[in-house]
């Protein structure tokens, strides 16, 4: 299995990024990346204000996907994710949904050890491995990686762990896939501006779906779920989004109208926030795998 070390990264998912590593269609392979902070922060005496937040999020990639043509799905298994021994999270004046609450920054090192992050002496949280930025290049423009849309990116949504498949639009030859943002622990929302953000490995395998409907924005497939993903900056606006891709998808897989698919998503699925702190609101519906016996949805 081939590694691609951390040290090729991109600020800004565009499509004219040229890609410095490459796979074939099918394979697995491993990308070594920093924590979000690219690893500026070596101890608690560094804090948010110290840092360069022009490089956040930094991805690994681009990633060339052998075979991928625009109108194609990339399909993004999660192998495998291996984190380092510790983990960072700050507060900062405005950071996170109650920022305007912290007086003076401040950041914590959290020790990882035997499945747990030891927050202090007596609080011990389970590990949830997850990975915040993974996307392709964008149709069109640039956005920087610390910040999610319809092509991925920083979507900084917990399911994106170890067993579970993301379908990406591709606009580009190639799909240039690129991923960042490990993270031992986080909730829904993201809701005080960090995860417990850490370095670490993550094993991908990429697959390109080909004459198949292609998707307007992320899909997410875990053992136990769909989740179709809409982002923007008006919470209404995203919630409005991934509802339509449910119900249409509803429509389609258990031949239903309109209306009846409306009825079905509100009395099975479920609404939930991945992220309110990346600028912009990045939501999720939830369709429980029972509802559709999908091999794969598309």
């Amino acid at each position: 299995m081939r590694v691609f070390p951390k040290d090729k990264m991109i600020y800004y998912f565009r499509r004219e990024n040229p890609a410095v590593y490459e796979v074939d269609d099918g394979e697995v392979f491993q990308v070594e990346m920093d924590d979000c902070y690219c690893g500026q922060i070596k101890n608690e005496s560094v804090l948010r204000p110290h840092i360069d937040v022009s490089i956040m999020d930094a991805a690994v990639g681009p990633i060339r996907i052998k075979g991928a043509e625009p109108g194609d799905v990339l399909e993004v298994e999660v192998v495998d994710i291996e984190l380092a021994s510790q983990g960072v999270m700050v507060t900062s004046k405005g950071l996170g949904v109650l920022g305007d609450r912290i007086k003076e920054p401040h950041t914590r090192i959290i020790p990882i050890r035997n499945g747990y992050a030891e927050f202090t002496d007596k609080l011990r949280l389970p590990l949830t491995p997850m990975v915040g930025v993974l996307g392709v290049a964008p149709a069109s423009g640039e956005v920087h990686c610390a910040t999610p849309g319809d092509f991925g990116g920083n979507m900084d949504t917990k399911e994106v762990k170890k067993g579970a498949k993301v379908y990406l639009p591709v606009s580009v030859p190639g799909a240039n896939l690129a991923v960042a943002d490990l993270h031992a622990c986080m909730g829904d929302g993201e809701l005080s501006g960090t995860g417990i953000e850490i370095a670490g490995k993550v094993t991908l395998k990429t697959t390109v779906i080909r004459n198949r409907s292609s998707i307007e924005s992320p899909v997410i497939e875990t053992n136990d779920a769909l989740y179709m993903l809409a982002t923007d900056v008006d919470f209404d606006t995203a919630m409005k989004r991934s509802c339509a891709y449910c119900v249409e998808l509803l429509e389609k897989k258990l031949s239903l109208d309109f209306p009846d698919a409306y009825r079905v998503m509100s009395a099975a699925c479920d609404i939930r926030v991945s992220q309110v702190v990346d600028g912009v609101i990045t939501t999720k519906v939830r369709i429980p795998r029972w509802l559709i016996n999908w091999e794969t949805y598309l």
